[in-house]
């Protein structure tokens, strides 16, 4: 069964250190990613992370790009390009229809990372920033992209922890990835 995406507080069966959302609680206010049927994997506090070094997180679910998406991308980042708004003009272009900005690639990691993990227990998580970020397959109009990860490396500081997190964007259907990405993310305890 696919799961579907739900709006407002979930009801969650906890499963060792993942949690499956069962059911939505209708009309009780907004949740941010979440889906029925989605399984994130949870760490209940700084130590638990730390202990997941060189881990794998369970890939995400599919999400398509609209030209529609693109369009409001290139508005809020005022990067017009044609082979990115023109579907006319792209059509005859390099990659035969209209591409994602290789940046909105990059900023869905957010809404990748929230259905891959989540950490409790903490004050405060902060993007750090990126230690290297590489485009390597443009992601078409109409194409479907999932995120998978890897806890890369944890470093502990006084308080927290820099989590330095692979991230590969998946392009559905396609031998190489959209983007291969390594995040640091602080997580304050």
């Amino acid at each position: 069964m696919r799961p579907q995406s739900v709006s407002g507080p979930v009801i969650v069966r906890p499963d060792a250190d993942r949690l499956e959302v069962i059911a939505v609680v209708p009309g009780a206010g907004p949740t941010s990613n979440v889906r029925k049927g989605e399984v994130v994997r949870v760490f209940n506090d700084l130590s638990e992370f730390v202990a997941a070094e060189g881990s794998e997180l369970e890939p995400t679910e599919w999400l398509q790009i609209t030209q529609e998406r693109v369009n409001l991308f290139a508005e809020a980042t005022d990067d017009h390009q044609w082979i990115h708004i023109d579907p006319e003009r792209a059509a005859s272009g390099p990659f035969g229809g209209t591409i994602a900005h290789g940046l909105l690639t990059l900023s869905l990691l957010p809404h990748f990372t929230h259905q891959m993990y989540r950490v409790d227990n903490v004050k405060l998580a902060v993007n750090y920033g990126y230690n290297k970020v590489r485009f390597i397959t443009p992601v078409k109009v109409g194409a479907k992209v999932r995120a998978r990860g890897v806890i890369s490396n944890v470093d502990q500081l006084d308080g927290a922890i820099q989590v330095t997190m692979t991230v590969t964007v998946e392009i559905e259907g396609s031998p190489k990835p959209a983007a291969v990405v390594e995040s640091i993310v602080r997580f304050i305890g």
